[in-house]
Formats: C-alpha cells, sequence, structure tokens
C-alpha cells in the first residue's frame, strides 16, 4: 500500500472517530477563552528554554515562536519558559521518551519528562490550551544514525514508528490527566528543509512534491501517529505542519511578507552539535538580526537554519492553527 493511499484510509478514520482534524470540526463559533497555555514538544515549541533565553528562530525581540503566536491571537494569555516558572515546557532538541536528545545532551528533558514535571506540580484546568509536539528530533537522530551507517533503513523506519507510537501515548495520556483541549502537532516534511538539500534528499523548486526517503519518514510517523490517537477527537486537534508547510515552502511568495522558502538566513554557526545535524553547523538559537547572511531580508525568509523556521513563518502558522483552534473548540 503506498503511503499516499494509507494517509487516505487514516484521514478517513480520523475524521470518522470524531473530528479529530480541523477540516472535520464544526464552524460554530469558539467556546474556548484559554487562561492558560501550556506547551510540550520540541525546538518546534521551545519559547526559550535554553541557556540564554533565545529560541530557534531569528532572536529580534518579535513574537518570533508560533505558540507565541496563538497566545497573542487569543489576548491575555501569555507563554513563557519552564524555566523560569511558566508552563513552556518544550525544549529544543528533545526527544519524546528517549535519551540523549539530538545533540548528545542528557540534561534536555524528553517530552515524556516534561509532561512528568507538569504533572508533578500543576493538574489541568477546564480552559487549558495544551500545545505537544515531537518527531523532529526523533527523526534527525534516526536519519543520521542511518547516514552513519549504525543502522539499516529498515531499523530507522521501526524506530521512527515507535517513536510516534510513544507520542500518541503521551497525547493520551494528557487527556486522561484531564487536559479537555489539547493540540497536537507532528513533525513538517523535513525532506523541504535546507538540511535536506545537503543531504541530497530535498525538494526542487518548481518540479512539485516528490517522494524522497526522508519525506517518507514524515509520512510514517505522521500516518503513525494519527492512528494511535484516532478516538481522542472529543479533546484533540491535530494540526498539520506538513501539509501547511509543504504549501508554504512551494509558493512562499503566496504567504506575505515571504520571498524565499530554500534557504536559511542565519549565519550563526555552532562549534557544538547545536541542533542535532552535527558541529559546526548554523544553530537559530544562536541567532540575532547581527547574525544574518549578507543581503539577506530574513522577514522573507522561512527557514531561518536548516531545520528551524524563520520569525515571518512562526507567525504564520501560529495564525493558520489559531484559525483551526477557534473553529474546532
Amino acid at each position: 500500500m503506498t503511503a499516499n493511499w494509507l494517509r487516505r484510509i487514516v484521514m478517513l478514520a480520523v475524521c470518522a472517530s470524531a473530528a479529530l482534524l480541523a477540516g472535520c470540526g464544526s464552524s460554530v463559533e469558539s467556546s474556548l477563552k484559554p487562561t492558560r497555555i501550556i506547551t510540550f514538544g520540541d525546538a518546534f515549541n521551545d519559547v526559550g528554554n535554553t541557556a540564554s533565553g533565545n529560541k530557534y528562530t531569528v532572536n529580534d525581540g518579535s513574537i518570533n515562536n508560533w505558540t507565541q503566536q496563538v497566545a497573542a491571537d487569543y489576548g491575555g494569555v501569555t507563554i513563557t519558559p519552564s524555566n523560569s516558572g511558566g508552563l513552556g515546557y518544550a525544549q529544543g532538541n528533545a526527544r519524546i521518551t528517549l535519551t540523549p536528545d539530538a545533540a548528545g545532551s542528557t540534561a534536555t528533558k524528553t517530552v515524556t519528562q516534561q509532561i512528568d514535571a507538569f504533572l508533578a506540580s500543576h493538574s489541568f484546568q477546564p480552559n487549558d490550551l495544551v500545545i505537544i509536539n515531537g518527531g523532529i528530533s526523533d527523526i534527525v537522530v534516526q536519519w543520521e544514525a542511518m547516514a552513519a551507517g549504525s543502522q539499516t533503513a529498515a531499523q530507522m523506519n521501526a524506530n521512527i514508528t515507535q517513536a510516534a507510537n510513544d507520542l500518541g501515548v503521551q497525547v493520551r495520556r494528557l487527556v486522561n490527566a484531564g487536559a479537555q483541549h489539547v493540540m497536537v502537532v507532528g513533525p513538517y516534511d523535513l525532506s523541504v528543509s535546507p538540511w535536506a538539500t545537503t543531504l541530497g534528499q530535498g525538494q526542487t523548486p518548481g518540479q512539485g512534491h516528490q517522494s524522497t526517503a526522508l519525506s517518507n519518514t514524515t509520512v510514517l510517523f505522521n500516518d503513525t501517529l494519527l492512528l494511535n490517537i484516532a478516538g481522542l477527537g472529543a479533546n484533540v486537534l491535530y494540526v498539520d505542519a506538513a501539509f501547511y508547510f509543504n504549501l508554504v515552502a512551494f509558493s512562499p511568495a503566496s504567504y506575505a511578507p515571504l520571498v524565499t522558502g530554500t534557504a536559511a538566513a542565519c549565519t550563526s554557526v555552532d562549534a557544538g552539535p547545536g541542533i542535532g545535524i552535527g558541529a559546526g553547523q548554523v544553530n537559530s538559537s544562536l541567532c540575532t538580526p547581527s547574525t544574518i547572511a549578507s543581503g539577506v531580508n530574513y522577514t522573507t525568509y522561512l527557514f531561518a537554519d536548516p531545520l528551524y523556521f524563520a520569525p515571518s513563518a512562526q507567525r504564520l502558522f501560529g495564525d493558520n492553527a489559531y484559525s483551526k483552534i477557534t473553529r474546532r473548540f
């Protein structure tokens, strides 16, 4: 069975099992007015749990993480890092259950450990919005291991399947712990990233989406996750980052102010393991307006570094997610 047919079957099953996806939800006015937004995940959701307080984007003082754009769209609610007492638990390079993280550190809390930390001192309230993501770091780790020859493609795919199942378990755990409004975001299609281009797994602008091995790992993860969380539609909304960022990457000019979807804006090279793709690579948690490539207007770029998004793209996705939340809850 092809990945496309599997995805269609998954989507039909999920829609039929309680309108999990935004496209299956009702169009009634939103009744959710969150008093708290709680986030778990990896660098995509990290609102500043770094030593510097920076995020994985261009750190320009703007609203530059998509979850904070969701908060801004609601108004009256903010997300601050858990390391400063807030409810933003996501950490860059975090994997779902396994350690070390994508950069080889054992200090980073996994998504599972982040939820442990929240539940140890908090409980969910009726008007909470919980945002959870995962998978980017796990895919990076598994792909790098395969590329290094330490595992086969079959082993990589088995490990990615397990990681997706693990994320599904954590989503169910949130619901069982009392979370009534949970937004789940799987990994975007990493084949549109600058990292993919360096691997020979990237997409070619103007030729339509190509099925590469790296793209297929994202499909595998997201389809497995969807199957795992089917039936949770009363409390769970799945937002398809892969679909959204594929649209943006192939037609960035349709998403003003974006113009460029294939290159990274930052030049902030990290001598250490950085974002998990090797030493000496650009790491956007070190990026500020003073570390932008010459002649580049970063507000028009999709990517800040080889994996993570620049501020304009963050805000666009946040607005997109907000619109789906308000239609669903």
